[in-house]
């Protein structure tokens, strides 16, 4: 018999969304529901059980409004350039997801909080190996995850964005970050316009999973 009712997990897996144009920029945002979702999010496990995430949560508006200049410059032309070769090829719903970022990149610091994800890296060994990166981003991801789905559960949304990160160093600065912290990714929280998310569309199952062997 199963432990948990399977169609209210099921449903929270698989409709937790990116959500860009659906956030509401207007409703605030406790403090106390981003400390109750991250409290739940650290409860992930990590590499040798090190516990190396580190969490900043921004709500200043100055702060978001600097972050939003930061992240655009990180952008570049990456999204429009994105969403004008979609739309060459007839990609649907790439040219969609390209719209949708676009949105972000130029709303982002109207969301009323922005959480960055980071990771202690004082013990990473220079020019680490894949297994290494693999196992650092293992030690932050599942958490960061953690955090979306506890969000959607409680009617917000959010998306895992990086483009920050090419301005990473600025972001530093600005928020006194120190240099043996690694920041994974910028993610904007904000309550839903609406709750009717759906799965999206994916590849068969059959057409990237491997028994056995490749």
């Amino acid at each position: 018999m199963a432990v948990y009712d399977l169609s209210i997990t099921d449903a929270l897996l698989s409709t937790t969304r990116a959500v860009r144009k659906r956030l509401d920029f207007e409703r605030p945002v406790s403090n106390d529901i981003i400390r109750e979702c991250l409290q739940l999010a650290v409860q992930a496990p990590t590499g040798a059980n090190r516990q190396g995430w580190r969490w900043i949560v921004i709500t200043d508006r100055d702060k978001r409004n600097a972050l939003g200049e930061i992240y655009r410059s990180g952008a570049g032309t990456y999204l429009e350039d994105g969403q004008r070769n979609a739309d060459a090829i007839g990609a649907a719903q790439d040219s969609r997801v390209f719209s949708s970022a676009r949105y972000l990149a130029a709303n982002i610091q109207k969301a009323p909080v922005h959480v960055i994800p980071c990771i202690a890296v004082d013990q990473l060994p220079v020019d680490p190996p894949r297994h290494v990166w693999a196992g650092l981003m293992g030690s932050i991801l599942p958490a960061v995850w953690s955090f979306q789905l506890a969000l959607r559960a409680r009617g917000l949304g959010s998306t895992f964005t990086t483009l920050h990160l090419r301005r990473a160093d600025e972001t530093a600065e600005l928020l006194g970050i120190p240099s043996d912290i690694m920041q994974v990714g910028l993610v904007p929280v904000a309550y839903t316009i609406g709750t009717d998310f759906k799965p999206a569309q994916r590849p068969p199952l059959e057409d990237i999973t491997h028994w056995e062997q490749w």
